[in-house]
């Protein structure tokens, strides 16, 4: 069967079946779904006003949004390749080693104690940086809609992969010496507001956008909810799918982008372990994991929820350990919900 279809033009009708092809119950809870994390959200700012008066305060607030930035661009990337009926773990390196290729390249190679090329000049640190992330997404894209490879195999081992490239370049240390465009977005302000929160609103607005009113945006729920449906219907599947792996990758490298920024450094192991956030975040919002459904809404209240929970639990002086066990306990209470709220199997 070819990759693409020969249907040049899309018949909206067919188009409209396809996506409605998604297994779905027309209940109210279903319907509801992405607003569900919105009480809880509600009963989370009590809860950290009970715990700490300061929880309301705007530096609080706002610190757990700047907090909030980097894994929100990693579960928007997550989002619309989880709707499209696929998944990438590479993301969770992505963030680490794009930024770590793109100071390499431009750093001189005495520039202290991380020794680079200094290939490229320094103003095209960012634009490399996005890139590389581009790369990495189109890469894989290759070996999972052109060989044909399992998808979720694919990712792991590029997660592994380029976790190692990550470390073996930074040498196991952290890169402090950044070029000024990297630590613009991170500390700079526009209105009082942190600059990361106005880039990472607008990106989820953008996307939220072309998900609604987009054709190819629409095309997305066909593709995840039956993508042989949607190749019927005339749906460049594979070409659809493989932009929105690339497009995750740019989007994960510029969360490295604004991490960095934010921290003043790259770490060896920036990024790790992410992915049981990113994956625990976009499932509590509503996001399936069999694609075809959800919405950047529920994806984005699901990363607040759980930055809000964390932050409820150090104003409690809750030990942060406890974190990792708290994101896994969410991801299965999330699952149980969405059975209920879907009507549909979790295979």
């Amino acid at each position: 069967m070819s990759t693409t279809t020969d249907v040049t033009e899309p018949v909206p009708a067919a188009e409209a079946a396809a996506a409605g092809t998604p297994r779905r119950v027309p209940g109210g809870l279903a319907r509801f779904r992405e607003l569900s994390l919105v009480p809880a959200i509600l009963v989370l700012g009590v809860i950290g006003f009970i715990v700490s008066p300061a929880f309301l305060t705007s530096d609080n607030l706002i610190g757990v949004a700047q907090q909030s930035t980097e894994l929100s661009l990693l579960v928007l990337a997550q989002a619309l390749i989880l709707i499209a009926g696929r998944m990438d773990l590479s993301l969770e390196s992505t963030i680490g080693v794009a930024p770590v290729i793109a100071v390499w390249l431009v750093l001189p190679a005495a520039g202290g104690r991380f020794t680079g090329l200094e290939l490229l000049p320094v103003w095209t640190a960012i634009p490399v940086c996005l890139l590389v992330g581009a790369v990495i997404g189109a890469v894989n894209g290759f070996f999972i809609l052109k060989l044909r490879l399992n998808g979720f195999i694919v990712t792991l081992g590029a997660l592994t992969m380029l976790r190692g490239l990550q470390i073996a370049i930074s040498e196991g240390r952290s890169i402090v010496e950044l070029p000024a465009s990297f630590t613009y977005l991170g500390h700079a302000s526009w209105a009082g507001v942190p600059a990361a929160i106005w880039v990472c609103a607008l990106l989820f607005a953008v996307g939220g956008c072309a998900l609604a009113w987009l054709r190819h945006g629409r095309a997305l729920y066909a593709i995840g909810g039956n993508p042989e449906a949607a190749r019927t219907a005339g749906i460049r599947v594979d070409r659809i799918t493989w932009v929105v792996l690339i497009v995750g990758g740019v989007l994960a490298a510029f969360a490295g982008v604004l991490y960095s920024g934010h921290y003043g450094s790259i770490s060896a192991d920036q990024g790790s372990g992410w992915i049981f956030q990113v994956f625990a975040a976009t499932v509590i919002g509503g996001v399936s994991l069999n694609g075809g459904r959800g919405t950047l809404f529920g994806a984005l209240t699901g990363v607040l929820t759980l930055q809000l929970v964390v932050n409820v639990m150090t104003l409690a002086g809750v030990p942060p350990l406890w974190n990792q066990f708290l994101n896994g306990a969410i991801i299965i209470v999330a699952l149980i919900i969405s059975r209920f709220a879907s009507g549909e199997k979790q295979e």
